[in-house]
């Protein structure tokens, strides 16, 4: 097959999906007698990446694959064809979700020890109905509390492809937000190294506060 029509094959394919595709997922749309191998797919995207330079839109790679996507110097302007309204986050919320990204496996517990306050249901409620973090298992201590952990979608809402390319606490320490609301909480203390058993059945996903853990509780509005 051409690469021009390869291109445009594509090109349709990641603007007419309603997720990410990766390069199998790309290959899925091709018999065999079409000759289109993975080098070509990749060539196909990167040539695809390189069209939008200097244009309103980019075609990036996330966690789950390769997908098109408004700049984000232009993303003001277009966030006004969306009717509803944006969504704020509470102080409350962002740090625990840091807090799992970072510290992953993290037990609730665990959380509300280098946070000093009771973390809310709403606020676990909140971040697993936006699958940004799951249960991955349950730490091997009496109670058996769940650990966290964070997702693909966590990823691709951040446009990062891996853990990886998450700041470092140091990096973003550097940085002055104005907006106290970003502002990550205090590294925590190394967790005590238990194992970790995923094939237990499941327990209370609020997992066992610790005895001393305050009882101030946060909302997560």
């Amino acid at each position: 097959m051409e690469q021009e029509k390869l291109n445009n094959i594509v090109e349709a394919a990641l603007f007419a999906a309603q997720q990410p595709l990766t390069l199998p997922m790309l290959a899925a749309l091709f018999h065999e007698e079409d000759g289109v191998g993975h080098e070509d797919l990749a060539r196909a995207v990167e040539t695809l990446a390189q069209t939008c330079e200097g244009r309103g839109i980019e075609l990036v790679e996330v966690a789950s694959g390769f997908r098109y996507q408004v700049r984000e110097a232009v993303h003001p302007w277009v966030a006004r064809l969306w009717a509803e309204r944006q969504t704020k986050y509470s102080r409350a919320l962002l740090e625990t979700l840091a807090l799992i990204a970072y510290r992953q496996p993290i037990t609730r517990g665990e959380i509300e020890q280098v946070r000093g306050v009771t973390v809310a249901t709403s606020i676990i409620r909140t971040l697993e109905e936006r699958e940004w973090i799951r249960v991955v298992g349950y730490r091997d201590v009496p109670g058996k509390p769940a650990l966290f952990g964070t997702t693909r979608q966590f990823l691709d809402y951040f446009n990062l492809k891996s853990l990886d390319q998450l700041p470092t606490l140091a990096e973003i320490r550097e940085i002055a937000d104005p907006d106290p609301q970003l502002a990550l909480a205090p590294e925590p203390e190394a967790a005590p190294n238990d194992a970790t058993n995923p094939s237990d059945p499941p327990a209370d996903a609020e997992g066992a506060a610790p005895a001393d853990t305050p009882s101030t509780t946060e909302d997560a509005a």
